[in-house]
Order: C-alpha cells, then structure tokens, then sequence
C-alpha cells in the first residue's frame, strides 16, 4: 500500500499484486534497438584512448558518464553524458563506467553499462528510470559492444580497485586524470573537426529560421507576449530536430537587453528599430557544439549611434581574427581587440585615461564595457577543455588543430551614466568558430556575413523561407 500525496488514501501497489504482476511480465517480443553511434565514433573513440594509454602507462583509469540529476519530485533533468566518457568511447547512455586497466605495452578497454529492465524482471513495472515499459527498449550491451567496437560489461560486474584506480569525473576524482583529459581534447583530430562543421552548418540553418520567424515575433508584441521567447523557441526546435539540442542555453536579447551578457530568460519584446542579439549553438549528435553571435537591427536598418557601436565590435573582431595562428597567445587576442575597443572609445570621450593607461595590466578602464573575455576553447563543451593547464595560462600559445571562438563586444547599459544617452541600452557582440590552421586560421562559420550591412540583407533574405 502506499499513500496518495494528494487525498493522504492508501492507494494499492500495483507491482505488489500476483495477479497484475504475472500478466504484465508475460507475452512481450523483444524489441532489437542499435545504438544511436555517429559514424566513425568508435575509430576515433579508439584513437582517443591510446593517447590517454600513452599518457598514463602502468596505470589503471576510470571515466564515468554521470546519471540523470534530480529536477523535481520523480522528475530529472536531461541527460548529458560527461564529455571525457564521450570522447573516450561515443557511448551516450546514462551510468556508464569505462576502465582502462593497464595490460602490456598498453590497457585493455572495458565498459560497464547498467542492463535493461525487461518484462518479467524486477522493477519492470515500477523502475521509473531503466523499465523498458517506461523509458522504451533500448540497446542490449552486445549492441553497445558491436557498435563501438569495446567491450562492455554489467555494471553490476564493476568491482574497482582503489589502490590502484585513478578515477575521472566521480568522487574523489582525479585531478590530474581530468587535466590530462583535457590537455589532450584540446586539439582535434580530422573526424572532431567534420563533427564541429556539422555542429556550426547546423547553426547557420537555426539562424536563418530564426530570421524567417522575426514577423511574428515582432507581432507577439500586441498581444502582450515575448517576442524573444518566440525566437529563442525557434532556434531551440531547429536544434532538437537537426542536432542533439542545444550546446548551452540559447540568448536572444532584444534592445537594452543585449548588453546583459546572459541574457538567456528570454522574456521582452522584439521591436522594430533596435537591435537583436542572438547567441546560439545547436549541439550536434556527436554532442559536439557550435557557438556563434550576431547582433542586427530588427527591421534591417541600423540607426546612426547603433552603427557606430556595431562598426567598432566589427573592427574588433577583424582584429582578432588576423591575430589567430600557430604561437598566438589568448593574451594577444584579447589585446588585439581590446586596443581596438580602446582607441574607439577615447575617441568618443568614454575613456577617463590615455588608450595607453587603459591597455596597461593596472589600467583596463575600457572593460568596464567589455567584462568578459573576447574567446574561448570549442568542442564537446562550449567552454571545452576549461580544466586543462594551457587554458588557465593566459601565455599559453594556440596550436594547429584547437578551435577557439572570436567574440568581441561592446554593452552599454542603459543605467549606465557613464555613456551618452544616445548609446545607453545598446548591445552587441559579434562571435565566430576559428579553425588554428598551419597557416593561420579558417573561419568555420563563415557562411553568416559579420559585416553590418551583409549580415542585415542575409538576416532579410531569409523572411518567408521556410525553416528546415
């Protein structure tokens, strides 16, 4: 018997009784399901684990997947494997475990994944997470194994050995396993590069049906409802239809809104005659992200005081870019577009000291309008590899193969007293995925024009297009 949270009644328990119990484990076909593997993940997933072999020889490692994390009641969130799991073996199900356990020159690879719950199994009826009856079939472990080409094993089969286990992602995790993990996620191979591609041509496609979509969000105005909810409802639909979902919570920031750096509630108005900003990413199914912003008018003109703050970020994003390269610093790119930042704002009398003052390490007075970095590291996590050593060392230099993310900006707060009114509750950020190549860079998202009168006829060739 247990209670009804609503009317306190005893309400009886259906796995308790024979009756229903016998009838619901009996009669049921087994479902085959394949794993949903993107293609050349166990190739590359394969590479990925003798690169940690290499780094770790002798030495037993263990890497979790992480489980689904309460919201609610019986209600969880959902799941997201952890990133190092992923890029080990591309096994996207909940509660995995893969240990390395070291064997010759090298390690012998094994997963452990928790079983099905079939008909006639305990908590077929009332396992609310791993009962076929309630989450649908899923891949039996031969399935996982053919289809990442590892060997998997019952979870209940894991028995660690912590005097010798150094274990990722878990308690009393590892610090120096997940360092290593990222100091090696931080340059991608051929297949992770086609991944991002993917992940970034996707993105191009949600803006563009975000564009198409602006008539009616601009109209929701009159009835009182958020036109920056509708957008931000768009590009998180195209997302879950062309990807995985999205690679982090959508932006889209209508006029003063946009210089609130996360603005991701979404509830204002979009309105003719100021500018939107909209940063977004669609997570493809490899689960590796794009991260792209752009900032336009949102009836296609910008007005005078709009264009001069839209000209400068511009300047300063073309900045950094052509600093991007091989030895190039993260200290360099920021430098490059904050001086940018800088002169343009002494020259509009917005700066209390000389451009040189400002750039100093005990100066920065013009961050006061641009508090967060200019770029970061791109890949399974759109801030990816944050725990590796080059990410903290600000004189850590790029290498061929890392993608990092350009984005400048300019936030002039509307209570801000320190701007002319003229400029208070203008916003703009201007973001690009960059490829570090041997000879420089390639712009991966070069397919949305950044310049200001390209990007507003890209924005209007998609009105009435439709949005796939």
């Amino acid at each position: 018997m247990r209670t009804d949270t609503r009317t306190g009644r005893g309400l009886p328990d259906l796995a308790s009784i024979a009756g229903f119990a016998d009838a619901m484990g009996r009669d049921w076909d087994r479902v085959r399901v394949t794993p949903r593997v993107v293609p050349g993940a166990r190739e590359a997933t394969a590479a990925h684990r003798a690169r940690l072999s290499e780094r770790f020889p002798g030495r037993a490692l263990e890497v979790r997947s992480g489980g689904a994390f309460p919201r609610n009641g019986d209600q969880l969130f959902p799941f997201r494997p952890d990133s190092d799991l992923v890029w080990l073996t591309g096994c996207t199900a909940p509660d995995a475990v893969l240990v390395l356990r070291p064997s010759g020159a090298g390690h012998d690879a094994v997963l452990y994944l928790p079983t099905p719950i079939l008909p006639g199994e305990p908590g077929f009826i009332d396992d609310v997470n791993r009962s076929e009856l309630w989450v649908g079939p899923a891949p039996a472990l031969s399935d996982w194994a053919e289809a990442l080409d590892i060997r998997v094993l019952p979870l209940s089969e894991l028995v660690p050995d912590p005097a010798r286990l150094l274990g990722g992602r878990a308690p009393g995790t590892s610090g120096e396993l997940v360092t290593a993990l990222a100091e090696l996620r931080l340059v991608k191979d051929d297949w992770e590069l086609a991944r991002l591609r993917e992940a970034i041509e996707s993105t191009v496609r949600g803006f563009a049906a975000l564009a198409a979509d602006l008539p009616t969000a601009v109209a929701l105005a009159d009835r009182g409802l958020s036109g920056e909810r509708w957008l931000q409802g768009t590009f998180d639909r195209h997302a879950r239809l062309l990807g995985n979902r999205t690679g982090y919570g959508t932006i889209v920031a209508g006029g003063s809104h946009a210089a609130t750096l996360h603005w991701d509630r979404a509830d204002g108005a979009v309105v003719p005659g100021e500018l939107l900003l909209v940063d977004a990413g669609v997570e493809d199914t490899s689960l590796y992200t794009a991260d792209v912003s752009r900032t336009f008018p949102v009836d296609g003109r910008f007005t005078d005081p709009q264009r001069a703050v839209y000209e400068l970020v511009h300047a300063a994003h073309r900045a950094a870019m052509e600093a991007v390269s091989p030895g190039s610093t993260h200290v360099q790119l920021l430098e490059a577009a904050g001086e940018v930042i800088a002169r343009g704002l002494h020259d509009w009398d917005l700066l209390p000291v000389s451009v040189d003052e400002a750039m100093s390490e005990s100066g920065q007075h013009h961050r006061r309008y641009l508090v967060c970095g200019i770029g970061h590291h791109l890949g399974l996590d759109v801030h990816d590899c944050g725990a590796a050593a080059h990410e903290l060392r600000p004189d850590s230099a790029l290498e061929q193969g890392m993608v990092v993310t350009i984005e400048p900006g300019l936030y002039f707060h509307a209570h801000d007293l320190t701007v002319p009114p003229e400029l208070r509750g203008i916003g703009v950020r201007s973001e690009d995925d960059v490829l570090v190549t041997a000879g420089g860079h390639e712009n991966l998202s070069v397919a949305m024009p950044t310049e200001a009168d390209a990007l507003a006829a890209w924005i209007a060739a998609q009105l009435g297009n439709p949005p796939v």
